[in-house]
């Protein structure tokens, strides 16, 4: 029975959207869970208990849209140094945003991709995430179309090739693939659009390659066209989504295409670009619309996964999830289905079900105790938490020797 452990939480959100609950007996052994239940006297005095009356334990925590190698710097000269930087100083890096992750409860990761594929190269060279335990899913680098945005994330497909035969050369270079649909959003012009950046028959030809591959696709995509043809080219989930419009929304509910709003990225901008220039001014209209687009696809059945697109400006890895969570509730979601957004849907858009998601008996034993009432939780998780990956403390224990 030694790997046998009991706590008493004072109130668990499990990550299925259903209700909190009080006082709340947890056990686990080895790396499974085997009960989580009502905390009778009885119950408390059989043996040895973990006294955690005062925290909110939460299933481990899911964002699904990163750039690992990236910092939310604001400095111009660093942000456009840290995309070429050599592997060793990419190691460096990307260990430095798994930390800052793994304090705060994050235990799973969906990359969005670098030119050189760091990130990938990473994962592979140090199989299983050894020092540092958080599940890692990374597409290499990003794909986009010649003389359109992308360059700082991604590569065009070769001279003659389509984005189908780009993705069959990548080989098995990614665990999905992610495609750039469109620009990026105006910060002087509001709800300006961009064309996408590939014909309908070439998306829909490369998503079609990347399931026979056995590969998810994301696709980057801002306003309607772009969005309309990512959805109806069958891509897994659609990252950001801005001025996508209800139609759309609809469509993505039919299908069950998954919705990853990065919504904390405008409002980052917001904050970071000044109150004084119009960029900042726009970025409040953008993060507005936004937010009414998440209240209409929450109404319309949408599912969401929580990604915060850390390492754009002002976009911090760890700290960013929970203001994207708190973003959601500002949009009309309870506490219990925002952090079901950042738990069981993202495990399930990731592929990751088998080592985060739902709290449950005979599920890993895999979450995050937070200091704080469920009301104070989001501000709870901006301090260092107590983090259990598959039965094992990791924090606050060092990650190595």
């Amino acid at each position: 029975m030694e790997h046998f452990r009991r706590i008493l939480a004072g109130w668990l959100i499990d990550g299925s959207g259903g209700p909190v609950r009080p006082q709340v007996l947890i056990s686990w052994e080895k790396n499974t869970l085997v009960s989580l239940k009502e905390a009778r006297p009885q119950d408390l005095e059989a043996s040895p208990v973990e006294d955690f009356a005062s925290f909110t334990v939460l299933p481990g925590l899911v964002d699904a849209h990163v750039h690992l190698l990236m910092s939310g710097t604001e400095d111009p000269q660093q942000r456009k140094r840290q995309a070429d930087v050599s592997f060793k100083q990419a190691r460096s890096n990307i260990e430095h945003h798994l930390k800052q992750d793994i304090v705060r409860g994050v235990v799973a990761l969906r990359d969005g991709g670098d030119r050189k594929a760091h990130v990938y190269s990473y994962k592979t060279t140090f199989p299983g995430e050894s020092r540092i335990p958080i599940t890692l899913r990374a597409p290499g680098w990003a794909w986009h179309a010649p003389g359109r945005y992308g360059k700082l994330i991604g590569r065009t497909p070769r001279s003659g090739q389509t984005l189908a035969q780009a993705i069959i050369t990548a080989g098995t270079k990614g665990d999905h693939v992610k495609i750039v649909n469109s620009g990026l959003n105006s910060l002087t012009r509001f709800g300006e659009e961009t064309a996408p950046q590939f014909g309908f028959e070439e998306l829909e030809a490369a998503v079609r390659t990347a399931h026979a591959r056995g590969l998810k696709v994301m696709v980057h995509a801002n306003g309607k066209v772009p969005v309309a043809w990512a959805v109806e080219a069958g891509c897994d989930s659609i990252e950001h989504g801005f001025f996508m419009g209800r139609t759309n929304l609809e469509k993505m509910a039919e299908r069950g295409t998954t919705w990853v709003p990065t919504a904390f990225t405008m409002a980052a901008y917001a904050d970071k670009l000044g109150k004084d220039r119009g960029e900042s001014e726009v970025a409040k209209r953008n993060l507005d619309h936004q937010l009414n687009q998440i209240r209409l696809a929450k109404g319309l059945g949408v599912r969401i996964a929580a990604g915060t697109d850390s390492g754009s400006l002002g976009v911090n890895h760890g700290e960013a999830l929970p203001e994207e969570l708190r973003l959601l509730m500002t949009a009309g979601f309870s506490l219990q289905e925002a952090v079901q957004c950042a738990s069981s849907h993202g495990a399930e858009l990731l592929n990751v079900e088998d080592c985060a998601g739902v709290l449950a008996p005979g599920r890993p034993a895999t979450f995050v105790a937070v200091q704080a009432a469920p009301e104070d939780v989001l501000d709870g998780l901006k301090a260092p938490c107590m983090v259990v990956v598959n039965g094992k403390v990791v924090h606050p224990v060092p990650f190595a020797p």
